[in-house]
């Protein structure tokens, strides 16, 4: 018995070693040693930058919808698929991935279509993308073409407008690079911390962890339900309005 009670002593304090060599908290008062304050373990993984970074998840290649979805009864996605890009086709519905996300990076780059000067406001160009299939930033004309500041281009819908305008003309293709931080909550259903996000527009900061105060409503205020993890979802709101190029980095 003594012994086995030693053996296990002795894998218990290799561990407690182990977590403290890595544990900033167990560093020597007033080190002398510029190696005390040095930690190796464990190496930084290493990922290939580049236009798509080599551990990112491609949700569209430019070829097929494989990798979406119809919202409303998890259908094939029927939106067209055309020259590298997707397009909105009217009445076809919302889609989203089928794969489910909770904390990542995601790219995802959008043009709206050349559309006459008798659409204004959220009538022109206007579709969105929602984080876990419920928050949405918004995608909209918002050239030349002035909304409401909480709906145009990088909003937080109807509820954070962007640090600026930074969209690109009818036409041309737009950038989004988005930071995304899903919400926590308490084991009541309370929230133990809210959702933010960072979304650079064309390489403008347009939102910088901004915290989401819970679902997008168009009408009335936000909503906080539990959930997990969830889907891209991008929106049919009845403009020919395309996206390219969309991968996402989970973190």
């Amino acid at each position: 018995m003594k012994k086995i009670t030693f053996i296990c002593t002795a894998i218990l304090a290799a561990g407690v070693f182990s977590l403290q060599a890595q544990d900033h908290r167990f560093v020597e008062e007033n080190p002398t040693k510029p190696d005390k304050t040095e930690f190796w373990d464990p190496e930084i993984r290493v990922v290939s930058p580049g236009k798509t970074p080599s551990d990112a998840i491609i949700l569209f290649d430019g070829k097929s919808l494989d990798n979406w979805e119809t919202v409303k009864d998890g259908s094939p996605a029927k939106w067209k698929v055309e020259d590298g890009a997707m397009t909105v086709v009217k009445g076809a519905g919302n889609i989203s991935t089928k794969q489910k996300f909770t904390n990542y990076q995601l790219h995802i780059e959008w043009r709206s279509p050349i559309e006459p000067e008798t659409l204004k406001s959220q009538g022109k160009g206007n579709s969105g993308i929602f984080m876990q299939g419920m928050y949405e930033v918004q995608v909209l004309n918002s050239y030349q073409n002035r909304s409401y500041r909480n709906g145009q281009a990088g909003s937080i819908y109807k509820q954070s407008a962007p640090l600026v305008n930074a969209t690109s003309p009818m036409g041309e293709w737009n950038t989004y690079d988005i930071i995304y931080t899903a919400p926590k909550f308490t084991i009541n259903g309370g929230i133990d911390t809210p959702a933010y996000v960072t979304v650079i527009h064309n390489g403008v900061v347009v939102q910088n962890h901004t915290k989401i105060q819970g679902t997008t409503e168009y009408i009335g205020q936000p909503k906080n339900p539990v959930h997990g993890a969830g889907p891209i979802s991008l929106q049919d709101h009845g403009n020919p309005v395309s996206f390219r190029n969309i991968w996402i980095r989970e973190m």
